[in-house]
């Protein structure tokens, strides 16, 4: 198929194959490729991938010369089924540069599987990006192993097999190895994936910001245009390779040889910045795919921003640019920097660019990137590398944060976020990066997001933001300011071993607002403020420093300065630096300052690194005690997150995981289409739980609330016991169970609407005897005339608390945990936690409410029984964990005493599992 400009547009997904089989995925070297089954049209192309194999690769493929592939071989090559038999093609560019396919084996949950890689493509990671695919294709079809024949001498092959991280079974006989293993995923295998992942994304990104040689496309002689603005910045960089205008009317710009077209440059181009219109993207991509361009940084505009025209731009613009190997930063991007002093990158619309150092910075907002790298180098704050995505079509904040994981010039991660692209994969990143780089965040649009990024955008509401920085440790910020402020701290000082703070000035009024709000941001005073008065020469003041950071009962310090009239400023800052930088005992503490009134790092508190900017050890100064304590208490709860213990999966014993899988499983498969949209009469997938909760899940396709009964049975598979009730419609029968469940009972109104009002009004408890229960059964009937009556037998009293799983479709499931009642509904006083929980997250979980205390024996009461609760919130998180298909589930009420945990009502709703981050690597 021919697009208008010529160029073979990528094929999709095969008639009958899933349209999510087909990927973009990134090799070893950082290059790309588009991933999807094959159909029975690619048979020409698999004979020119045969024609261009050698012998060798040939003869380990299918064990003989095979020197050319018959018609008959090429039809069952290129037809597949896609269950019994399913194959997939890599291609670059128009060719299929690999091929993987897998066969079942007759009357087994087993399949043969093979592959081969061209040679001019061995040792990019083919091999296994194929098996990974394959392997998830093959377990949607209920395959539960793969079989191979290798030859013994194809070492690379056997290779492939034995570093997947699947537990491999080998047998040789004549030269052959016979290998056997299962593919559902392991631990080791999900370890090697995300590795390889890692590898290759910040390879590719490595790609993007060590470029050997760039290509200005649209490069022009008018000062008022994009194409100058971004040359004049390269070459004021002094980029230190060679820089290629290209301009089909001028045989140079800016006394730089020009040239008509990218393909006409006589050299390879790595980089190439695209300031051309939208219109003629088509052009020029086209040019870049001949040249063999490796990443773009498109500047113009016209795309995703300005609507569905633009919007079906952008995506052809990066489905073809994969499919040819190439990354794409924007469109609409600011551009990229890399202030590395072999490199010298500014491939960016901004002029002027901040000092060396090691900060890394990631902004989606081109607008804000300008502004954003003025404000970093009037604060003194040195960048390593700084990319402005724009519309974020391809390269993402996802991606830098793998390049940064392993980048040893980067120390601290700053991003800018108006959105994400994949939550899931930013939390799984963020969280295992902060633990050795601390990540400060920005994010906007809380609201409403830019419509230049909603195509790549997925909705988190602030709930899941919050949970998932705070898991991931995140530094999140409200404002650039802040941003700053706290990237100050962390680029220049070492983090704070403890909360302990020492305040030291010459200002009373200063020390003590300096205390005042260390004490309101959770830190603790090391002493009282330290005043040394205000005729205290440089020599006292460094004294009183050095005293304070020399004293084993301070993590931190706070120096608050007013300059003195008869002694020049300037000598307190250097006699304060001198002591930070050569401290009592050789142990460093982080320092910050109100100095000269000064906001950054004024050149008498800076250390300098070898470049001459500012390095480790300068001390950053704010304008104010508030924004120089604030700051530092940011970095003292990051270092309290970085120390605290991780945990460990935490897995009850006696946990029916397959049962309850196939439960829900038939459930919703039994489910009609008028149960499963959530309408219609009461049935046995209608909501009759006692004391069912509130839930966020919308009604839709697929949606089923499940009966008592079957609530009752799915969370017995997990040991969670629902206290005995028994829903009734008259007084006999309210009679008649209060007698089998036992004394004291409470009567609870079906109407959810009346259990959950604060006066209780649908809720009679502590029923000691028939007569009165026959009472609380007409007084319920006289409020709810058309709802029966639950009678549940008392559970002991206690704490009323509430457990509940949250979906968000595009984070995952969040638990939630909270005390029930009125002031905390108000007051929002729940505690959230992505799914999975670990041992620590659970022991947090029901520490951190407000109300918490409640549960500890508050003013004298009893106090509840902690274990018991902890054991029900981790069964709950392995609930969700295991049964994905559970949407919302709400415990309520848990009443939490000595004698234990007791769940008095519970409500579940199945719906379609979410998407999964644990497939095999895909680009988005």
């Amino acid at each position: 198929m021919e697009s208008e400009s010529g160029r073979r547009e990528v094929p999709q997904a095969a008639p009958g194959a899933p349209r999510h089989w087909a990927a973009d995925v990134v090799l070893s070297d950082g290059g790309t490729v588009h991933l999807r089954p094959l159909e029975p049209e690619d048979g020409p192309l698999l004979v020119a991938l045969h024609s261009r194999m050698s012998e060798r690769t040939r003869y380990l493929r299918y064990f003989g010369a095979y020197p050319r592939m018959p018609a008959s071989d090429v039809r069952r090559f290129s037809t597949v089924d896609h269950d019994e038999r399913v194959a997939f093609g890599a291609l670059l560019g128009d060719d299929i540069v690999a091929v993987g396919r897998y066969d079942r084996l007759p009357g087994s949950a087993s399949a043969e599987v093979a592959f081969v890689v061209e040679d001019d493509h061995q040792g990019r990671g083919l091999g296994s990006i194929l098996l990974e695919h394959l392997a998830a294709a093959a377990r949607e079809r209920g395959l539960r192993g793969f079989e191979a024949e290798v030859l013994a001498e194809n070492v690379q092959m056997v290779s492939v097999f034995r570093e997947a991280g699947y537990l491999v079974r080998r047998e040789l006989a004549e030269g052959v190895l016979h290998l056997e293993f299962t593919i559902d995923p392991t631990e080791r295998s999900v370890a090697v994936v995300r590795a390889r992942e890692q590898a290759a994304e910040a390879r590719s990104v490595h790609n993007l910001l060590y470029p050997r040689s760039v290509a200005v496309i649209g490069a022009s002689t008018d000062h008022a245009k994009i194409g100058h603005a971004v040359l004049t910045n390269l070459l004021a960089a002094d980029f230190a390779g060679p820089v290629y205008p290209v301009n089909p009317e001028h045989r140079s710009v800016r006394g730089v040889r020009a040239y008509p077209s990218v393909v006409d440059i006589p050299d390879e181009v790595d980089l190439a910045v695209v300031a051309v219109p939208a219109a003629r993207m088509d052009e020029v991509l086209d040019g870049c795919l001949a040249k063999g361009v490796k990443a773009l940084v498109v500047i113009s505009a016209g795309f995703g921003e300005t609507g569905q025209d633009g919007l079906g731009a952008e995506r052809r613009l990066v489905r073809a640019a994969r499919a040819h190997g190439m990354r794409v930063v924007g469109p609409n991007a600011l551009g990229v920097v890399n202030n590395d002093v072999g490199v010298r990158l500014n491939a960016t619309l901004a002029p002027g660019l901040p000092r060396v150092g090691r900060v890394g910075f990631f902004c989606q907002s081109g607008a804000l990137g300008t502004a954003i790298l003025a404000t970093a180098a009037g604060r003194g704050l040195g960048l390593s590398t700084f990319v402005s995505a724009g519309n974020r079509a391809d390269v993402s904040g996802n991606d830098l944060l793998q390049y940064w994981q392993t980048d040893p010039g980067t120390d601290v991660v700053l991003l800018y976020l108006e959105s994400f692209g994949n939550p899931r994969k930013f939390a799984r990143l963020a969280r295992r990066l902060g633990r050795t780089k601390p990540i400060v965040a920005v994010k906007s649009g809380r609201h409403s997001g830019p419509p230049a990024l909603a195509a790549t955008s997925v909705p988190v509401d602030e709930t899941s933001v919050a949970a998932l920085f705070e898991q991931s440790g995140v530094i999140r910020v409200e404002t650039l300011a802040q941003l700053f402020d706290t990237a100050l701290v962390l680029s220049n000082q070492p983090l704070p071993a403890g909360d302990r703070v020492a305040v030291v000035g010459n200002s009373t009024a200063l020390g003590l607002l300096a205390a005042d709000v260390a004490l309101a941001e959770g830190l603790q005073l090391a002493g009282g403020p330290v005043d040394v008065g205000a005729a205290a020469t440089p020599e006292q003041f460094a004294a009183a420093v050095r005293a304070a950071i020399g004293s084993p009962e301070v993590d931190a310090l706070v120096a608050v300065f007013v300059p003195p009239i008869a002694v020049p400023g300037s000598a307190y800052a250097r006699a304060l630096r001198e002591v930070v930088s050569e401290p009592p005992g050789g142990t460093r503490k982080p320092v910050v300052s109100t100095f000269l009134a000064v906001e950054g790092i004024p050149d008498e508190l800076a250390v300098l690194g070898p470049d001459g900017s500012p390095g480790r050890g300068s001390v950053p100064s704010y304008p104010s005690p508030e924004r120089a304590v604030a700051a530092l208490a940011r970095a003292a709860r990051h270092a309290r997150w970085r120390s605290a213990p991780q945990g460990e999966p935490r897995r009850q014993t006696g946990l029916e995981t397959d049962r309850a899988a196939a439960l829900v499983d038939a459930w919703r498969t039994q489910a009609g289409p008028e149960q499963a949209t959530g309408a219609g009469p009461r049935s046995d997938a209608a909501p009759t739980t006692p004391v069912a909760a509130g839930s966020t899940t919308r009604p839709g396709p697929g949606i089923v609330t499940l009966s008592d009964s079957r609530v009752r049975e799915l969370l017995g598979c997990y040991g969670i016991e629902v206290v005995p009730f028994t829903l009734v419609g008259s007084i006999a029968e309210a009679l008649d169970a209060a007698d089998e469940l036992g004394f004291p009972v409470a009567l609870k109104s079906a109407d959810p609407r009346l259990r959950h009002r604060p006066d209780l009004v649908g809720v009679r408890l502590g029923l000691g005897g028939r007569s009165a229960v026959r009472a609380a059964y007409q007084s319920l009937r006289a409020v709810s005339p058309d709802s029966g009556v639950y009678v549940q037998r008392m559970a002991p009293a206690g704490v009323s608390c509430v457990i509940g799983l949250q979906d968000d479709p595009s984070f995952g499931t969040l638990l939630s945990f909270g005390l029930s009642g009125i002031a905390s509904d108000l007051l929002g006083d729940l505690v959230y936690r992505a799914v999975p929980l670990t041992d620590v997250d659970v022991e947090s979980v029901i520490r951190e409410p407000k109300a918490a205390p409640l549960l500890t024996g508050y003013r004298g009461g009893e106090p509840s029984d902690l274990v018991a609760l902890a054991d029900l919130v981790s069964r709950v998180s392995a609930l969700a964990e295991d049964v994905q298909s559970v949407r919302a589930l709400s415990l309520e009420p848990v009443l939490s005493s000595a004698s234990g945990a007791f769940v008095a009502g519970a409500r579940i709703v199945l719906g379609p599992e979410p998407t999964s981050d644990l497939g095999p690597r895909r680009l988005r």
